[in-house]
């Protein structure tokens, strides 16, 4: 059994990813997983302003939100980023707290198996090409960790359509169930 933090990156009520996220918690949950789930609405996130003191001290000069997370994620055994697609990427949130662990990098963190769900409005196969990209290079800094798997649906662009997408549901729910 693992300690899986999920982190949702969208802001939008109703988010497909959000609704697709739930059932890829429950798969987890169903495969013995021990599940946190946080939601970056409502959470102050500021940029990183590149300091680097962060590096000898392992926290960062800023306070807000992020500082939390940051510890959640280091102490978390798998790491699951759900994300919709923005202009083909992550969104700019999701990106804004990557940046913003990195006090982690020198750190004694526990997090080994990284995955990916991206929503968007597109389907095509190339769609989050970039996302799992840009997660990857994060994942490429952390030796000890890797970028597992992703699951990408597309096709959802209406708030809550999500919710009557019976293929992607399924979908969600078996990516979860099959998390390490």
């Amino acid at each position: 059994m693992s300690k899986v933090l999920v982190i949702s990156t969208s802001l939008r009520a109703k988010s497909n990813s959000d609704i697709l996220t739930e059932r890829l918690i429950a798969g987890a949950k169903d495969a013995g997983h021990d599940v946190e789930h946080i939601s970056l609405k409502g959470k102050e996130i500021k940029f990183c302003v590149g300091c680097l003191a962060c590096q000898k001290t392992q926290k960062c000069v800023l306070k807000d939100d992020a500082v939390e997370i940051a510890e959640k994620v280091k102490d978390a055994d798998t790491l699951v980023f759900a994300t919709p697609i923005y202009y083909y990427e992550m969104s700019g949130q999701m990106k804004t707290l990557l940046d913003r662990m990195n006090p982690l990098y020198s750190s004694d963190y526990k997090f080994r198996n990284v995955y990916m769900l991206a929503t968007a409005t597109e389907n095509e196969e190339t769609t989050p090409e970039k996302a799992i990209s840009g997660l990857q290079g994060w994942v490429d800094c952390f030796e000890k960790a890797t970028l597992v798997d992703s699951l990408f649906c597309g096709g959802v662009s209406d708030p809550g359509e999500a919710a009557i997408k019976d293929t992607e549901l399924e979908e969600a729910y078996k990516f979860g169930n099959q998390i390490k």
